[in-house]
């Protein structure tokens, strides 16, 4: 292959098992996909397949629960459930994958431990005596040996099972991110004094045990990976370490990490795919875009890779492909896509091709993947509605095509007009301003936003690609729109910031006048309004160099986490926030603005904060002026995004799909 990318698609092995090239559709949790009997559901099936025809070469399941009693039955699929219909359910979903020259390995996970949902389980356990992560209010007991013996058994059963369904290997789930075999492995948590608590092979015992388990029972030839975190970045119970901070190692440190990859190597495993962190720093295992970087792994890949000889597999937002190339040999063996692969299931084709500027990019918010699983709510993805709809949601030709005016260039929009324009309709896409992107434009200027600036460019590529007639710097109005002549109107005219009436001499600013710099900052800064783009302004200008506060009436900035903002960006935001020393006031009432600052009020006491500008960051309303003028005019009307209700990125892409499949 002479494509500049050609090191990704040289072919590996993992044991006996040879891979068609280096990339792996990193494991995630397929929440969703379960029948009640533990099979898995045509929606998953067609979700892996999708994967393998984009050309992957090695497809990773995510969490397969090996034991119904501990996770919710319907939750994820189980082969000791009913494994006829397991088997019967993956038998064509394999020969399906296999098909398209891609490898498949089921991994098996036993389950969260301390680390489950509030509800997600059946089962409080932990191997001691723990409060649970995310509620301390839920305590979980430590397992007994014969429990522990079971889920051993459980985990071989499992994999045998597996084989029968014509996988090609197993990946245990996981001395890492802090799950129940992860607890084991700590001795923050693994108090135990019988023979799987005390020393570090102790510990590792159970992920040893059933290495060796699934060895004796399908074969030394039968590929086994275990998903590995050698480093945990845990400063205490539910507190994370943010990438450059001092501090001390309360989970498992790097060298601990290095003798537990030796132990494992040793006990039979195939392969290493290595991450790191843990569920008490939860966003270095599912890296947010605050990390304003790119394959944060590498580094940790590096380090195992020279002490182990067995492959190392690596994700974690590898997602430049030239970095991609350049850590295979050095960093790791195979290079793993998560998330890139819901947001474009034909990455790794669109790369052997040449055409990477058409791969649809992430942009790391979590939306539709974990924010979806952690409700227990299908997965899917924020930029790609078909993710996990792949037949329910397939594109058909538009049987009476149309011209249709999307008024409106924002994600929505550009989503609504492309998907129009893919069914066959004539679509002309009307933006006011005179660019495409709409508010992410604003949103998209933090550095730490890259991934936004990627999207708003993908649209503009594939909406030139498909033929979309854009017209920029046009408003539209009734009159523009039956001069057009067209037979349906998708309005997607957005949101726009609202204001407090306080009183007081001062003068504030939007959020969005900061950071398009209509209104350069002062060296110090207050912000009225704790939800994500105050959040976001704030930790923007503290990066900056500037003096941040943040003033949230609430108890909790941007809801507390259990809110609509999935949890991992929610809690990386704030420590962020800590890290760069915003100054937070929660529970506080901004009553009077004054020209030096604002003055605040809690619990009933006053002070002022003394600020070179003040920001009004407390929310948006729609901008639906258009919609309800055109509710009269004789054609079909459509209301999308913001425009119908302010949400989030994922809430317009999904609207303008939704419209743009249906006309």
């Amino acid at each position: 292959m002479s494509n500049k990318y050609a090191k990704l698609f040289e072919s590996c092995e993992i044991g006996k098992v040879k891979i068609k090239n280096r990339i792996f559709m990193a494991p995630m949790g397929p929440v969703g996909f379960a029948t009640q009997d533990g099979a898995f559901t045509q929606a998953g099936q067609e979700y892996y397949i999708e994967r393998a025809r984009g050309g992957t070469g090695l497809i990773m399941t995510g969490t397969i629960n090996v034991d119904y009693n501990e996770i919710l039955r319907g939750g994820l699929p189980c082969p000791t459930c009913n494994p006829i219909v397991f088997t019967q359910s993956a038998l064509d979903m394999v020969e399906s994958v296999h098909a398209f020259g891609a490898k498949f390995f089921l991994q098996l996970t036993g389950g969260l431990g301390r680390s489950a949902f509030p509800g997600a389980t059946s089962k409080q356990i932990a191997p001691s005596p723990a409060k649970n992560r995310f509620d301390p209010r839920i305590e979980h007991r430590a397992m007994t040996t014969e429990e522990i013996k079971n889920l051993i058994g459980n985990f071989v059963k499992s994999a045998a099972i597996a084989k029968k369904a014509g996988f090609d290997g197993i990946e245990i789930h996981a001395v890492h991110e802090g799950y129940l075999l992860d607890q084991f492995g700590m001795s923050f948590f693994n108090q135990r004094t019988d023979e799987y608590g005390g020393s570090l092979e102790n510990r590792l015992r159970i992920a040893i045990e059933i290495v060796q388990g699934i060895k004796q029972v399908c074969g030394k030839d039968y590929p086994v990976s275990l998903r590995f975190s050698p480093k945990s970045f845990m400063k205490g119970y539910a507190q994370g370490a943010v990438p450059g901070e001092e501090f001390e190692e309360k989970g498992r440190d790097l060298e601990e990490g290095i003798q537990a990859a030796k132990l494992l190597e040793a006990a039979g495993y195939d392969a290493l795919n290595v991450d790191v962190g843990c569920y008490d720093s939860w966003y270095w295992n599912h890296p947010p875009v605050y990390f304003g970087t790119r394959g944060m792994y590498r580094e940790y890949g590096r380090i195992i890779k020279e002490n182990v000889n067995v492959p190392v597999l690596v994700a974690g937002r590898m997602d430049d492909p030239e970095m991609a190339c350049e850590a295979i040999g050095t960093s790791c063996d195979m290079v793993g896509f998560g998330r890139p692969l819901l947001a474009d299931p034909y990455l790794p084709e669109k790369l052997a091709s040449g055409e990477e500027e058409d791969i649809r990019p992430c942009i790391g918010c979590h939306m539709g993947c974990m924010g979806r699983t952690a409700k227990f709510i299908h997965l899917s993805c924020a930029v790609n509605p078909q993710c996990g709809f792949e037949a329910e949601r397939k594109l058909t030709p538009a049987e009476k095509p149309k011209k249709v005016l999307v008024a409106g260039g924002g994600v929505g929009g550009m989503e609504c007009a492309l998907v129009l324009k893919q069914r066959g309709h004539e679509v002309l896409l009307a933006e006011k301003s005179g660019r495409l992107g709409g508010v992410l434009n604003i949103g998209a200027v933090p550095d730490f936003k890259e991934d936004d600036r990627q999207l708003i460019a993908w649209f503009e590529r594939q909406i030139k690609k498909a033929g979309v007639d854009v017209r920029l710097n046009t408003e539209v109005t009734p009159e523009y729109v039956r001069a057009c002549g067209v037979q349906a109107v998708v309005t997607a005219t957005g949101g726009a910031p609202v204001s407090l009436e306080l009183p007081g001499d001062g003068t504030w600013v939007f959020a969005e006048d900061v950071l398009t710099e209509k209104v350069p900052a002062g060296e110090k800064v207050v912000i009225i309004g704790g939800g994500l783009i105050g959040c976001e302004l704030a930790l923007h200008l503290a990066q900056h160099g500037k003096q941040a506060a943040i003033v949230e009436i609430t108890p909790a900035l941007m809801g507390g986490g259990h809110g609509s903002m999935p949890f991992m960006n929610w809690s990386m935001l704030v420590d962020l926030l800590k890290f760069h020393q915003v100054e937070i006031h929660t529970s506080t009432k901004v009553t009077e603005i004054r020209k030096d600052g604002i003055v605040i009020e809690k619990e009933g006491t006053k002070e002022q904060i003394s600020a070179d500008t003040i920001v009004m960051a407390v929310g948006c309303r729609p901008v639906n002026a258009l919609y309800e003028g055109l509710k009269t005019i004789g054609i079909s009307v459509y209301n999308i995004g913001d425009s119908r209700k302010v949400n989030n990125i994922m809430q317009a892409v999904w609207d303008g799909f939704e419209i743009g499949r249906s006309i």
